[in-house]
């Protein structure tokens, strides 16, 4: 069942911004004497959202991702085309929209519950919850004027996330939140997704994105660039934001891109990569103490991580590091030279060298888990990235990986009980 349709979704904004121009788009919101004359932030999208489904929304700033939101949660009209939407829904859009500043804590909550449709026995039933999640404290009696942005946001995101939503819509808000209370918030979203909840999801993190969504929508410019599994989608949306990038950075300095030849692209045929195109990884394994290609993980083993690589251009300060994600794409750990303190020499076009990262590998949940790798040109804190090759390598926890609270098992070196 289709919990939300989008249909041929366009807006229009005008350009002057004088009253008597935005009351034309009000009384003729659809008239394409008004659109042409305007600045267009959506153009003719197009999806749907099947009930209990989450649905991921990527782009860059400005790409019309917050438009889009703001009209299918109806505080927006669209210039023309239309949204169903089927079910009770609740949107965190900006931080603490449809708070009144001069409202306690507690009466906004009975405020934003009653519009987003509970009744206030329902809403005291629900209170203590809310309260409790939001962690302000004696705030709760205080007016909203005084709270902080994440006081803000731990009040906002209590009250959409605990209302019964049928869908939920979040935007980008949760990016000024702590990371514990991030976390949290998650952890709240992916149970909702597990009772059924539908879930439009906006994220500038791609981890998150991945980790919470089946199907993803590419925005850029206010048109739709892909629709599909967000696997896809994000990659093809990493790579084309790290081309333009690079291309704006190698425009500047006067050089080259150049392109793995053929050859390395088929190393890792079907794998999201995407670079400069300065370097090249060709191939990455984790081996065992005694030189053993490995395909279970073992925790406490002894393995070392190796990443082949090529110079297709001179390379000043190369870096070259991997990361070790889970099925939902969250990232376990990884490292990298540069945070290891060990820079690598100055290489030329052509040369090849292969790095090696020595480890105890740690006791982790069971499932599957995927190593990422990427050289890269710079410093710690600022560099381009050559090549970066996506879940270039995978592996099962071995049959006797045992069940455990979190993903890594951290060995308890001993208990002391003390009685008084």
């Amino acid at each position: 069942m289709i919990a939300l349709r989008a249909t041929k979704l366009s807006k229009t904004y005008p350009v002057d911004g004088s009253p008597w121009s935005r009351f034309r788009h009000a009384l003729n919101p659809g008239s394409k004497a008004l659109q042409a004359d305007g600045i267009r932030a959506l153009a003719d999208v197009s999806f749907t959202v099947n009930r209990g489904e989450a649905f991921g929304i990527v782009g860059t700033n400005g790409s019309g991702k917050s438009t889009l939101l703001q009209i299918v949660a109806g505080i927006l009209r669209p210039s023309s085309g239309e949204v169903e939407v089927n079910g009770r829904l609740s949107a965190l859009l900006e931080l603490g929209s449809g708070f009144s500043p001069e409202f306690t804590g507690r009466q906004n909550v009975y405020l934003n519950a009653s519009i987003l449709g509970l009744t206030q026995e329902e809403t005291e039933a629900k209170f203590e919850t809310i309260e409790r999640f939001a962690e302000i404290g004696s705030f709760i009696d205080q007016p909203i004027r005084t709270y902080s942005s994440g006081m803000v946001l731990r009040l906002a995101f209590a009250v959409v996330a605990h209302v019964d939503p049928e869908v939920l819509i979040v935007d980008e808000a949760l990016a000024v939140g702590d990371i514990a209370f991030r976390q949290r918030c998650m952890r709240r979203i992916h149970d909702l997704r597990a009772r059924g909840v539908t879930i439009l999801f906006v994220s500038h993190d791609t981890g998150d994105v991945k980790a919470l969504c089946e199907r993803c929508l590419w925005l850029d410019k206010g048109r739709v660039q892909m629709l599909g599994p967000t696997d896809d989608v994000v990659g093809q949306y990493l790579r084309s934001a790290m081309e333009q990038e690079s291309g704006t950075r190698e425009h500047d300095r006067g050089s080259r891109v150049h392109t793995p030849a053929k050859e390395l692209h088929d190393a890792f045929a079907g794998k999201h990569r995407f670079g400069n195109g300065r370097a090249a990884v060709t191939s990455v394994e984790m081996v065992s103490g005694d030189g053993a290609s490995l395909t279970e993980w073992h925790g406490k083993y002894l393995a070392v991580v190796r990443i082949r690589f090529r110079a297709l251009a001179s390379l000043e300060t190369p870096i070259v590091g991997y990361l070790v994600r889970n099925e939902k794409g969250e990232t376990i750990f990884g490292t990298n030279t540069a945070r290891e303190d060990c820079p690598l020499a100055p290489l030329e076009a052509g040369d090849d060298e292969a790095v090696e990262f020595h480890l105890t590998l740690p006791e982790l949940a069971p499932g599957r888990y995927f190593v990422s790798a990427a050289v890269s040109e710079g410093s710690r804190d600022e560099f381009e990235v050559c090549d970066y090759i996506e879940d270039a390598l995978a592996l099962e926890t071995a049959a006797d990986a045992r069940a455990m609270d979190g993903y890594v098992r951290l060995r308890c070196q001993g208990i002391t009980i003390h009685r008084h």
